[in-house]
Formats: structure tokens, C-alpha cells, sequence
């Protein structure tokens, strides 16, 4: 397991810089309205105590901050949290960030209102482990809020993906290897995200593409591939 986590790093290390500059793409451009709009749709009322798990390059952070919540950032990415860094302070936003591994949190029980992800479960090497640890840190009655696509049967040098002609060929190989690697590639998704969290108490609500809402720029490289959304409020 050290091994996957240490390759799936590194990978992110690599990305870090271009994906930075899509994600601060969104934040000055039409998407950010759109993400913000679904995003506020899902969260309960007041100031909310939220964990954006996977932040990369603190795209939630900053959103999240700018509706007037207080944010914790994770990632395993060093280079990612750079990124985010740099971001949050360029759009004049405040967020706390820590390098920590998403299946294994050092929060204690209960202690956030709302856990916030996107484009992370696919590429987690235990997303069982990574769903249970979101559970317990979230208050009873608090959200989860997973965006994720179902990669699993796509091959990213053939696929017309975002990383396509954005990435170079060796990265969409080592990328199709770890994802391959992966047992969430198994799944058929988000079927199987689903049912396995109501199995952990919550009750699901999911749309199955979120990106014609979403994706709304004409300049930010965008997935053909379906973005669901999926809405989980810890009932026990």
C-alpha cells in the first residue's frame, strides 16, 4: 500500500503546476458561479466547519472560504499544497492546509459539518477505508459531498480527456497504470459508492452528470465523460 500512495504522489507532484493553472482557470471564469450555485444548493444553513479532502490546488478552498465557511485542506501532494497555498492567498481567501493521507485522517471523531471532495475517489487505493474515515469525522446530521466520473474502463491515451494533448504521453501511461492498479476500478460507479454508504449510514441523494452544469467555460479543458454527484447526509 505504501508503494500505490507513494507512485499516486508523486504522480500529483508532476501535475501539480498545470493542473493549478485549469483550477485557477475555473475560479476567474464562469464555472466558479456555477460550481458555487450546486455547491450552496447542498450545504446545511450557517457558518460550517468543512474538510475539503483531496484539495489539490484549493479550488473548494477557495470557493468554500469565499461563502464564509472555515476550511481544512488535505492532500498527499506536497507540490499540490503549494498550489493551493498560492491560490488561496491570490484570491484573498483564509484556509488551513495539511498534508495527510485521505483514508487515514488525524481528525477526531465529529469534528466537521461537512467533508467536500472532488476527482479523488478514483484514484484512492482503499476508497472503503477513505468513505469510513469521512463518516466518523463528520457530525451526525452533517454532509458529505463527493463529485467524482467513473474511470475505471477508460484508457486515458485513446479517451478525449482534459489531460489529453495536455499531458505528456509517459504521465498518461503511469496514469493509466496506477488506475488500473486501483480495485475502484472495478466498480461500477456510483452504484457502487452508493450503496456502500448507505451501508454506513447515510442517506444518498445523486445526480448522475453534474458537468452541463458546471462546465461552462470556453477555455478550460474539460472530461466528455460524466461527472456525478453525490449528496450523503450521516444519518447514524
Amino acid at each position: 500500500m505504501e508503494n500505490i500512495n507513494e507512485r499516486i504522489e508523486n504522480y500529483w507532484d508532476e501535475r501539480s503546476e498545470d493542473f493549478s493553472r485549469v483550477r485557477r482557470m475555473e475560479i476567474a471564469g464562469a464555472d466558479f458561479a456555477a460550481w458555487n450555485k450546486i455547491i450552496a444548493e447542498h450545504l446545511p444553513a450557517g457558518k460550517l466547519k468543512i474538510l475539503d479532502v483531496g484539495t489539490g490546488a484549493g479550488f473548494f478552498a477557495v470557493l468554500l472560504s469565499k461563502l464564509g465557511h472555515s476550511v481544512t485542506g488535505i492532500d498527499m501532494s506536497n507540490k499540490m499544497l503549494a498550489e493551493a497555498r498560492k491560490n488561496i492567498s491570490a484570491f484573498n481567501c483564509r484556509a488551513e492546509f495539511f498534508k495527510m493521507n485521505a483514508q487515514e485522517l488525524k481528525f477526531a471523531d465529529k469534528t466537521f459539518d461537512v467533508v467536500i471532495s472532488r476527482n479523488l475517489t478514483w484514484t484512492l487505493p482503499d476508497v472503503v477505508q477513505a468513505y469510513r474515515e469521512w463518516h466518523r469525522v463528520l457530525k451526525i446530521g452533517g454532509v458529505l459531498i463527493n463529485f467524482d466520473s467513473n474511470y475505471g474502463d477508460k484508457n486515458f491515451m485513446n479517451e478525449n480527456t482534459c489531460a489529453k494533448g495536455e499531458v505528456e504521453d509517459e504521465m498518461l501511461i503511469e496514469c493509466n497504470e496506477i488506475k488500473n492498479s486501483l480495485r475502484i476500478s472495478t466498480h461500477s460507479r456510483p452504484t457502487w459508492d452508493i450503496d456502500f454508504l448507505k451501508t454506513l449510514g447515510f442517506e444518498i441523494s445523486c445526480d448522475a452528470d453534474i458537468a452541463p452544469i458546471v462546465h461552462k467555460s470556453k477555455t478550460v479543458p474539460y472530461d466528455p465523460i460524466a461527472l456525478f454527484a453525490i449528496y450523503a447526509t450521516k444519518k447514524i
